[in-house]
């Protein structure tokens, strides 16, 4: 839990929450037309959980994609690489600057995640915590024209040249 809490004058404010720490690993993107893609998982993200996403995201692609990937190196492996020559051009990744997160669209998903949401809950446990991600994701996926704002950040409007790319 953070943020903050009350209680009664006199009264130590409390808590209830295991105390313990859980995590989540969560890949995502968005697009201009304000969709959201996500899969969540125990798992490391390594290059075979990263191409399970590409294959997911993908699947039932009527367009080529094209993803903006940072340089961490599971989107730099051979077997990302290779992942992405098997689509036959189906799947497109253009990489960012290193050391350049703030022009990841996507930062802004996790900064609504984390700081406007999951930082401010108490959690009873892994699996509710799990849960709790889960459907924000889901949640924000049916806010469209939040996901469309996030685009709107005026860091984010080199992103406006994708833009012909995406069609209705």
């Amino acid at each position: 839990h953070s943020g903050t809490t009350w209680a009664p004058k006199g009264k130590t404010p409390v808590v209830t929450t295991t105390g313990a720490r859980f995590k989540v690993n969560v890949l995502s993107t968005i697009s201009p037309k304000g969709e959201l893609r996500f899969m969540a998982t125990e798992k490391t993200v390594n290059s075979e959980v990263f191409c399970e996403f590409l294959g997911r995201l993908i699947a039932n692609a009527t367009a080529p994609v094209f993803l903006i990937v940072d340089n961490h190196s599971v989107h730099r492996s051979e077997k990302v690489r290779e992942f992405v020559r098997s689509t036959q051009g189906k799947l497109r990744l253009f990489h960012l600057p290193p050391y350049s997160p703030e022009l990841n669209p996507d930062e802004l998903v996790w900064n609504y995640l984390k700081n406007h949401n999951m930082g401010r809950m108490s959690h009873g446990g892994k699996k509710e915590f799990q849960e709790r991600v889960a459907t924000i994701m889901q949640s924000l996926q049916k806010l469209k024209d939040k996901v469309k704002g996030f685009f709107r950040h005026p860091i984010i409007k080199y992103t406006e040249m994708f833009g012909d790319l995406c069609t209705d």
